[in-house]
């Protein structure tokens, strides 16, 4: 028994496992390489920028700071972890200083230079000519001075709270212009990005040259203005990030996780992971912020001149589309758009819906017919991450007012999007909604909705199932599959989802649904299980598995023994993979691929050969214990064969895209024999030849 046990951890040991934190870093640098990508257009390249910028700032929000919080455990709780946080955070610090060196890099000797090539012009407080000096003095007076509040950095131990994700400007000054101003002094002021509506001002254009300056460098420029006593400033930006929430489902599990748990109640919430600061700073400015935050020396991270490049989301267009990609109209769907109801069509047939090629009107339609047709006596629905505006739960509400029995389940824990559902959580009960906060201990992802309707006295179900969020906003950039159906296959087994959420029994039998944390991971499981069989009988055998992210050590443990058994596996994943592919004896038969282009992708497919007789699976959840164990995900099988042939042309696609498409190790994939496939580009124009050619092919939105 000990020598098997041996035995196993040998193997452990032994299996290839790439880090979470620096597979999801290698995630992020794809996203800065569309940035560097002089084949993307300028505006959209500053965009990347932007996205990367957002992307690190959560990191370091969530993943950061937990590993800074697990660091703090005592030795022997610790010991428990699968790795030693301390040695994954210095490499986590040591590959995000290479990316941002790069970013700057990237922005200094790439952006700049390109948006000059065309007539763009970034200002800074060094370099205004007299007429600019005048029009700026002028902004700031009326515009920004009335934002400032400095804040005195004396020499007292007045605590100064730093709000997250917030630029301020540190300012020493001295040189006095006054005989009762002190040598030298210290302030801090936040720079009003918010109540300016935005980061950047835009200058008269002249002679067609445009001209752009960050507020912080008008603030630069202005600051004798805002502080007369003094002739000479330095004014250095630093930014804080605090931690967002406990996340360490992937660490730890069952007790031990109770035990972190209740050891890390007394921190105080909000601790901050990073200050990131000018490293042209002086050391006494610095020093000064540091006593007065509160803030540590090992949460210092170098920095730029320019914090929050998240703003460039808002940098000015100046109406330059050639700039920008060329527009895709959001196309219309061929056989819902003639359907007068929704509810009608789907009494005939199943659809399916590929966002955001084509419109989301048509669950918005759904939704809002719903509401109003006296024959349906109930809806049901899962809310994640819905838009602010939303018209889903806008329709919901009114469902609620006209008498159907309305239940709706609200993921208060969707991070950062709380605040929202909160909101329409707290708008759904007050019309008379019954109102599900989720499942304790479990996380709600699943993208679901049920319709029940009195039909000649029978009550008939009609569900939605999604990969995506109900959110008007993300379907325009957000990659998914959503299927409209009637099939009371499908339908029971929602109602069972539902029923799940009312009555949280386990004990629920799903017939055709996967269904975590009930059945999904043994079903996959069953279904590779079957595939390493097919192979070791020597039958054709092969997996293609698409999703956002591959963490979850047993299944990636089950994918090598699928290659060792000579199943062929294609992999899709756009973020974290910590399968390592391509090594002789163990996943030698396993390809990654990772796309990376101007939609985000989030689908998640899985097809399985099943020896010609080929399963396809769309779903909610991504190959991560927490996916898998801690959260309702749901995964749907595709029946009508015309809805399949679509799915597996559109994976196909992805497969052959060689303009898009790195490895795991980001080199792009560039075949023997190009294709110049772009996959994102050609799903476009394929589900626009599905258009009927007498009818437009764009929606009316």
């Amino acid at each position: 028994m000990v020598k098997e046990k041996e035995k196993a951890l040998k193997a452990t040991a032994a299996t290839p496992y790439i880090n979470r934190e620096l597979s999801w870093l290698a995630f992020n640098y794809r996203v800065l390489q569309e940035a560097k990508d002089k084949n993307v257009p300028l505006l959209e390249r500053i965009k990347f920028m932007a996205i990367f910028s957002s992307n690190l700032d959560e990191y370091f929000k969530v993943r950061v700071a937990t590993l800074k919080r697990l660091i703090k455990l005592k030795p022997k709780t610790r010991s428990k972890l699968d790795e030693e946080p301390q040695e994954t955070l210095g490499q986590v610090l040591q590959e995000v200083h290479r990316q941002q060196e790069e970013f700057g890099q990237v922005y200094r000797d790439g952006i700049l230079p390109a948006l000059r090539e065309h007539d763009i012009h970034m200002l800074t407080e060094h370099n205004l000519n007299p007429e600019q000096k005048e029009w700026i003095t002028d902004y700031f007076k009326e515009t920004l001075e009335p934002l400032l509040l400095p804040i005195n950095l004396d020499e007292t131990e007045t605590h100064l709270f730093l709000r997250d994700q917030t630029v301020y400007l540190g300012v020493k000054m001295w040189e006095a212009a006054e005989a009762d101003a002190k040598p030298e002094r210290f302030a801090m002021l936040e720079i009003p990005t918010k109540k300016h509506g935005g980061r950047f001002i835009k200058l008269p254009t002249v002679d067609e040259q445009r001209y752009v300056m960050f507020i912080d460098d008008a603030i630069r420029f202005c600051l004798p203005l805002l502080f007369p006593k003094y002739k000479s400033f330095a004014a250095h930006a630093v930014k804080v990030s605090r931690d967002a929430e406990l996340d360490i489902e992937e660490e730890v599990s069952g007790s031990l996780m109770a035990k972190i748990q209740k050891s890390l109640k007394k921190r105080e919430t909000g601790y901050p992971a990073r200050l990131l600061y000018d490293p042209e700073t002086p050391q006494d400015l610095l020093d000064r912020m540091m006593a007065h935050t509160g803030i540590t020396e090992e949460e210092l991270v170098v920095g730029s001149k320019y914090h929050n490049f998240r703003d460039f989301f808002g940098f000015p267009d100046f109406n330059l589309p050639d700039l920008k990609y060329k527009p895709q109209p959001t196309l219309i769907h061929p056989e819902l758009e003639k359907e007068p109801s929704i509810i009608a069509a789907m009494q005939k047939k199943d659809y399916l819906v590929h966002y955001p090629y084509q419109s989301f009107s048509y669950v918005l339609r759904l939704f809002e017919e719903a509401a109003n047709d006296p024959k349906v006596t109930a809806m049901s629905a899962t809310l994640y991450r819905v838009a602010d505006k939303s018209k889903i739960a806008k329709a919901l509400v009114k469902a609620a007012k006209n008498g159907k029995l309305v239940t709706v389940v609200v993921e208060l824990k969707a991070r950062f999007d709380e605040e929202s559902n909160i909101y329409w959580a707290g708008k759904l009960q007050k019309a008379g909604a019954n109102v599900i906060f989720g499942v304790p201990d479990l996380k709600v992802h699943s993208k679901i909705g049920l319709i029940t309707r009195n039909e000649e006295g029978k009550l008939v179900n009609y569900a939605y199932l999604s990969t995506g969020n109900y959110n008007e906003a993300t379907s325009k950039i957000y990659a998914d599959h959503a299927l409209f159906t009637s099939d009371k296959r499908l339908t029971k087994d929602v109602e069972q989802v539902f029923n799940f959420f009312i009555d949280r029994q386990t004990d629920k039998k799903f017939e055709h649904l996967l269904v975590a944390p009930i059945n999904m991971r043994q079903s996959f499981i069953k279904f590779v299980d079957r595939e390493i069989k097919n192979a070791r009988k020597g039958l054709p055998a092969s997996m293609t598995l698409k999703m956002n992210a591959l963490q979850d050590t047993r299944m990636i443990k089950k994918l090598y023994q699928a290659s060792q058994a000579g199943v062929k596996v294609k992999l899709l994943v756009r973020g974290i993979c910590c399968l390592a592919p391509g090594i002789e004896g163990i996943s030698e038969n396993i390809e990654v691929r990772s796309i990376v282009d101007r939609y985000l992708e989030h689908a998640r497919v899985y097809l399985f050969h099943n020896n010609g007789d080929e399963q396809l699976y769309v779903a909610s959840a991504d190959w991560m214990t927490r996916n898998l164990d801690r959260r309702v995900e749901v995964g749907f099988p595709l029946y009508q064969k015309d809805l399949v042939e679509q799915v597996r042309h559109i994976i196909d696609l992805q497969l052959q895209d060689d303009t898009k498409t790195r490895s795991v190790d980001n080199s792009y994939v560039k075949p023997a024999a190009a294709t110049n496939v772009r996959a994102q580009y050609a799903t476009y124009d394929y589900l626009r030849e599905l258009v009927p050619q007498d009818m437009p092919p764009a929606c009316k939105e």
